[in-house]
């Protein structure tokens, strides 16, 4: 019961966080289309003056929620990972004498503990398989191209590395513009990543910066 109550808090979560994507999404779209100022485009023209093709103050109410929302998503990603956690522990945690059933053997006790494969269905199918992992650890690019010494290669980033977490984007809708909004928004500062290689789950730190060759991390995503 406990396990089937954090999954469903964990995936309650997961909803309101979809939800603040959507409205990021719209807002980088708006900012950033065709003569918009971008995410970080200056506001006044070449003499100084206010720029008289856009709305400034909504320019800069867009701006600022987007940074709020920003800091929601950090926020509820980082309740998701604590839920997470906990599911990930009860499913490792030893049955105690009392919760045994005696007309069960051990194996089909496990069973009946619902676990999941990284990327297939859970074990035992029941409505409380803690599953959510797999929701969570799922790739949605991929490094198909990256350059010698750029920020992307200097700091661990490979090729063929898949991306499950870049920063505040994981899994959703326009996730290439969302890619290229998460470097430019923090240009000089360190984005957290969490990379798949062979398998395995990485935690890594890029830094979007200015180098010698194009871009600001010198490496492409291929969404998958």
């Amino acid at each position: 019961m406990v396990g089937a109550n954090l999954k469903a808090e964990a995936m309650n979560l997961m909803e309101k966080r979809s939800g603040i994507e959507a409205e990021m999404n719209v807002i980088i779209q708006r900012l950033c289309q065709p003569g918009g100022p971008g995410l970080l485009g200056n506001l006044l023209d070449s003499e100084g003056f206010p720029r008289a093709d856009i709305d400034i103050p909504a320019v800069r109410a867009d701006r600022q929620r987007l940074s709020e929302l920003r800091n929601d998503h950090k926020d509820i990603t980082e309740k998701i990972d604590q839920k997470i956690q906990v599911l990930h522990s009860a499913r490792l945690a030893p049955i105690s004498e009392s919760d045994k059933d005696p007309g069960l053997n051990a194996q089909e006790r496990v069973v009946n503990l619902g676990t999941s494969s990284s990327f297939g269905n859970p074990v035992g199918g029941g409505s409380n398989s803690m599953d959510v992992d797999v929701v969570v650890s799922r790739p949605f690019a991929t490094v198909d191209e990256i350059t010698d010494r750029s920020p992307a290669a200097e700091d661990g980033l490979q090729l063929g590395d898949q991306i499950v977490k870049f920063g505040n984007v994981e899994i959703g809708e326009n996730l290439l513009q969302r890619l290229a909004a998460e470097a430019q928004t923090n240009q000089g500062h360190a984005i957290s990543l969490v990379v798949m290689r062979q398998g395995a789950l990485i935690n890594l730190t890029v830094t979007p910066r200015y180098w010698s060759g194009r871009g600001l991390l010198g490496c492409h995503f291929r969404i998958l």
